[in-house]
């Protein structure tokens, strides 16, 4: 076989990291670089430089302008998300993040977790906004998780999706995993993780609903997922099948979802706490225009 596919298959690389490797003269075949189309037969002694492992993302202090703090103690701290902004670093992900605001204005996290997420208990997706709750105590971060884990924490989001849903008041139970064939999108799919979204419609417009959802499970994309399963989408919602004529009526570049609410009881002292959060301008302002 040629010595870029051979590269790729006995080392598990992408067949185009395997013929940079080769170009770049870190395969030899005997002893001697050879070109990535040369064939190669049994016997012959391939010797690879591998390239060095990704490092893994790191937290940057940055301050993230719109992160605002609704409350902090020695053990959490509740900060309202704005649009675009990332809960942790990931590979590929090189705008602001939670962790990264936090810790430009002085907030010390909880060290449970992976280093570029320690603290973090749970998420909000790039797009979405609202309120989110970062561990800053082992204790808290502990608790916390398995508080999440265990389904005994209230979370609240409002969405506007097109059309009006029926029954007006409702239960997804549907499970979710990746996409088939998108890999950046979520699906409903045979054998994937359990997740259930309850909705309750709060009021309706002549194209569209005002919903209020609350998550049993947390899995990635859930609300949005679910809601185009119904056949009614987050308004704004592109990667999800939402009219884009309607978002741009409305001045939307997102999906309208908001993290409205969280309730639960503080890690420490066992006392139930809850924390809102207001529709940021341009959800209010999609609002309004569909209130006219």
């Amino acid at each position: 076989m040629r010595l870029d596919q051979a590269v790729s298959r006995l080392f598990g690389l992408s067949r185009t990291v395997a013929a940079a490797l080769v170009e770049a003269g870190d395969a030899r075949v005997d002893g001697v670089p050879r070109p990535k189309s040369d064939k190669v037969s049994a016997g012959s002694w391939l010797e690879v430089t591998l390239p060095a492992p990704p490092a893994p993302p790191r937290v940057v202090p940055q301050a993230v302008p719109g992160l605002r703090v609704v409350y902090a103690d020695d053990d959490i701290v509740a900060v309202d998300k704005p649009v675009g902004v990332a809960a942790h670093p990931s590979p590929g992900w090189t705008g602001p993040t939670v962790v990264g605001g936090l810790a430009a204005i002085g907030h010390t996290i909880a060290t449970g977790g992976a280093a570029e997420r320690q603290g973090v208990v749970h998420r909000l997706d790039v797009g979405t906004t609202g309120i989110m709750v970062v561990a800053k105590s082992e204790l808290a971060y502990s608790v916390l998780k398995r508080a999440f884990k265990e389904r005994e924490v209230d979370k609240r989001y409002h969405a506007v999706v097109q059309g009006h849903l029926d029954p007006l008041r409702g239960t997804v139970d549907a499970p979710i995993d990746r996409h088939p064939h998108h890999d950046y999108r979520w699906a409903v799919v045979s054998g994937g993780k359990p997740s259930v979204t309850h909705y309750d419609t709060i009021e309706a417009f002549p194209a569209a609903s005002l919903v209020d959802v609350r998550l049993e499970t947390g899995r990635t994309h859930q609300i949005r997922v679910h809601l185009s399963t119904l056949r009614h989408p987050c308004v704004g919602d592109l990667t999800y099948g939402a009219d884009p004529t309607l978002a741009a009526r409305l001045g939307l570049t997102r999906q309208w979802l908001h993290a409205r609410a969280l309730g639960f009881l503080h890690p420490r002292t066992a006392e139930p706490v809850r924390f809102v959060s207001d529709y940021p301008d341009d959800l209010e302002h999609a609002l309004a225009v569909l209130r006219d």
